[in-house]
């Protein structure tokens, strides 16, 4: 078993000031795996006091400098992609193969797009033409406090950290406590890529603990917390007296418009997309609503899908799902499955419990749920399990209705060959993204929602302004004064 009970403070690993141990638990065995140390408040004060020293000097670095170093924290990352895959496959369940390409593969593409966006960042930039002595200046807003999930951890961390390092920052992380061990590893790639003592901090710990803590923290200056909706007001409550920054990325119940002029891979899409990373994504397309002309075959079509799809261990090859992250987790999707039974939902694939030949594990059979109602509440919370709501709609202003019915915008879809219909929805769809006809988003789309879903703006220009504040600035002497400290 990993004995990972030393935090990452101030360049160095050192050990709690109370020892409280806790278990981390490979889902896929139910077994303990590791054994972190749970901090309290004087650990993260501790982190805190580290990256406020560090503040000082790192954010008058020239651009240049910090992107040289996050360049060369991509190489460790990359060079490092299977040890990452090993430790996110062994705490939260990915299958290796997925762990490797999709788990990581997401840090990469993240820090890969960040470096893109940045070579062309500006920190000094002129307001207009109307005002010709007048500057916008961006500067790093200090000090921040960075919490990340469990279900897509390096995704997460890299779409904090990286930026945040990029814009000035010093930073205490705190990943989840079911998932820390890839954490812990990005934090050993930080040593390795050269980054200056106290610019990066790791602590972990719970959220009534080190979470509180960073949130109310007067010398921190921002939160940014990915997570669920619940946690996210309680970290905004927590925040509020100091006053400081709050971006929260949270929850969501995507609808996948199918229309009747779909292409005929578009069931099939959303239901995969749906049981992906065992339906422990934010984004997934959890309501499908489906054009009545082709439902009964699009739920003929979704249950082939969820009956043809192998459930087994995280730490075998292959194309599979793999167990759900916890026994929480996997307590709360039968929960919700049951749910949907008494609500009168017609279950056509998946149910309770667990595939045959997996008696151990957090492992659910996907499961496919028809003739749902928006009022279920199958419909209405987000379950975080592989379970696809399949409901109907006659006119695209009921599919349009139905969609923006939920206390959740972070992601919707839409299939149609008709470009101007797919526009339209789009346009009228209250969610932070849109995807449509299977298209993912671009290098550096920014990623968040509205509504419950919170309003962050994750990925390129957008996730590297987050952690930088405006200063308007008139009377600038023109463009042979010596430019500002941060511009490269």
């Amino acid at each position: 078993m990993l004995n990972k009970t030393q935090f990452f403070i101030d360049g160095d690993w050192v050990s709690p000031y109370v020892a409280r141990e806790l278990s981390v638990i490979d889902p896929s065995t139910e077994q303990p795996c590791a054994v972190i140390s749970i901090g309290g408040e004087q650990d993260a004060d501790r982190a805190v006091a580290a990256a406020s020293r560090a503040f000082e000097s790192w954010s008058k670095t020239r651009p240049a400098q910090r992107l040289e170093l996050v360049e060369r924290l991509l190489e460790v990352y990359k060079r490092r992609a299977p040890e990452m895959a090993q430790a996110i496959s062994l705490e939260m369940g990915a299958p290796i193969d997925m762990a490797l390409a999709d788990q990581v593969g997401a840090g990469t593409w993240h820090i890969s797009n960040f470096i893109a966006a940045f070579k062309d960042f500006k920190f000094e930039r002129p307001l207009g033409a109307h005002a010709p002595d007048d500057r916008i200046l961006m500067d790093p807003i200090g000090v921040v406090g960075l919490i990340t999930p469990w279900n897509w951890p390096m995704n997460q961390v890299t779409l904090k950290v990286v930026p945040a390092l990029l814009a000035g920052c010093t930073m205490v992380l705190k990943p989840s406590e079911i998932a820390p061990l890839s954490a812990m590893l990005f934090a050993e790639y930080v040593a390795e890529a050269g980054f200056p003592s106290g610019v990066f901090n790791l602590v972990n710990g719970d959220g009534a603990g080190v979470g509180t803590r960073l949130s109310s923290h007067p010398d921190i200056e921002m939160i940014s917390f990915t997570g669920s909706t619940r946690a996210g007001i309680a970290i905004s409550t927590a925040a509020a007296a100091s006053l400081k920054r709050v971006v929260l990325e949270l929850g969501g119940k995507g609808a996948n418009l199918i229309f009747a002029d779909a292409d005929p891979e578009a069931v099939k899409r959303g239901a995969l997309h749906c049981f992906k990373n065992t339906g422990q994504s934010c984004n997934a397309p959890t309501r499908m609503l489906v054009e009545r002309s082709i439902y009964a075959r699009a739920v003929a079509e979704a249950k082939a899908v969820a009956e043809s799809l192998p459930v087994d261990s995280a730490h075998k090859t292959g194309k599979h799902i793999g167990p759900l992250s916890s026994d929480a987790q996997f307590a709360k999707v039968q929960e919700m499955i049951q749910k949907g039974i008494d609500e009168g939902a017609r279950l056509v694939a998946g149910g309770l419990g667990r595939p045959e030949g997996l008696a151990q594990g957090y492992f659910v059979r996907p499961t496919v749920f028809a003739d749902v109602n928006n009022q279920m509440a199958i419909a209405r919370e987000e379950i975080f399990g592989p379970v696809v709501s399949i409901i109907p709609f006659d006119e695209e202003d009921e599919a349009i209705a139905i969609a923006n019915d939920t206390p959740y915008g972070l992601s919707n879809y839409v299939q149609s060959t008709d470009g101007e219909k797919r526009n339209r929805v789009a346009a009228r769809l209250r969610s932070g993204m849109v995807e449509m006809n299977g298209r993912a988003r671009g290098a550096g789309s920014p990623f968040g929602g509205v509504k419950a879903s919170g309003r962050a703006r994750e990925g390129g220009v957008w996730g590297i302004e987050e952690f930088l504040e405006p200063k308007a600035v008139s009377g600038w002497a023109g463009p042979h004064a010596a430019k500002h400290p941060r511009q490269g």
